[in-house]
């Protein structure tokens, strides 16, 4: 596929004015509010994954509503001090699969959470075990549409509520460095983790690739590819409903989110993304940390010939290094 976005020269000052509903923050610190259980795990249990050099077990903590949430927890054999920790969110469609399958991150040093996505699991992967009971509200039938009519029905609503909460979990977790936490995702995940970022105001760094739900309005005019092809599949069916539709997805918008950040930022993306367009992440960058005064340290990289994949091993390879630097690892302890 083409590049059919934004020439990079534009993309490198692409900032766009964002749409805000007026009741934005006090829309999500309610949210939040709700779900602020102060006893947020409900278990921890280790399981034999057949890793000799990862030790791991099946977390389930708190998320919206006080649903229970899974999630994998895992930290390299015989390493006694608190380590950082990444919470990593999984992508679209995805659930947290199998123990053994995301080992980048506990294989580099850090303690390494990863939520499974409610209610998702069933296109790609190896399965999730998160229900989402809360998912009876007009929309669907993809998690994207689930509930759009309306921002307090709407499947992301909860969705970033319990990615909010796995930070509060994981900081609960032995072993854990609560103070050095970073979030990381590529595409739902991106989002997810950029919509942390906007939401935690203490986390130690954010690593996106590939963001969802960033620019939302001009990705659903640009591409019918899932998830955004969801959204417009909907809306071609419920004639009428878009004022509604869109209403409800200010209230996700990853810009929104990136505005309100301080922690330094990592970013990814392919110029060829069909499936979110590279717009939205770079409207996301240059908007970051803007409302906050923070002046918070970024960077994006961006890869021509790369479509939702990004720049796969190779940026993996730059996050590490990025993230050693960010959170002064110096020397891993033994």
């Amino acid at each position: 596929m083409p590049a059919f976005d934004l020439p990079p020269k534009e993309l490198e000052r692409y900032r766009p004015d964002v749409q805000e509903p007026p009741d934005f923050d006090e829309f999500w610190r309610d949210t939040l509010k709700e779900a602020a259980d102060p006893d947020v795990l409900v278990s921890v249990r280790p399981v034999e994954s057949g890793l000799r050099l990862t030790d791991t077990w099946d977390v389930t903590f708190r998320g919206f509503a006080g649903d229970p949430v899974r999630a994998w927890y895992s930290r390299p054999v015989g390493v006694r001090p608190a380590l950082p920790a990444v919470v990593e969110y999984a992508g679209y469609g995805r659930g947290r699969g199998l123990p053994h399958e995301r080992l980048t991150w506990v294989n580099a040093g850090y303690a390494h959470l990863l939520m499974d996505n409610r209610g998702q699991g069933d296109q790609y992967g190896n399965g999730g075990a998160t229900p989402d009971p809360h998912a009876s509200a007009p929309g669907g039938p993809g998690p994207a549409a689930r509930g759009l009519l309306d921002p307090r029905d709407y499947h992301y609503r909860r969705l970033i509520t319990d990615a909010v909460r796995a930070v509060t979990a994981v900081r609960a977790l032995p072993g854990v460095d609560g103070g050095r936490v970073a979030a990381v995702g590529n595409s739902q995940g991106g989002g997810l983790a950029l919509a942390v970022a906007g939401l935690v105001p203490d986390l130690a760094a954010v690593l996106v690739t590939a963001p969802f739900l960033c620019g939302i309005r001009r990705a659903l005019d640009l591409t019918d590819a899932s998830p955004y092809g969801e959204i417009s599949a909907y809306l071609s069916v419920h004639r009428g409903t878009e004022e509604a539709a869109y209403r409800t997805l200010s209230y996700v918008e990853g810009i929104s989110f990136a505005r309100r950040a301080t922690a330094p930022a990592h970013f990814g993306v392919g110029l060829r993304d069909t499936v979110c367009p590279p717009s939205g992440a770079y409207a996301a960058f240059h908007h970051y940390g803007e409302q906050t005064g923070a002046d918070p340290r970024k960077e994006i990289h961006a890869y021509p010939y790369n479509g939702h994949e990004g720049g796969d091993a190779v940026h993996v390879r730059r996050q590490l290094d990025w993230l050693v630097e960010v959170l002064g690892v110096s020397q891993w302890p033994g």
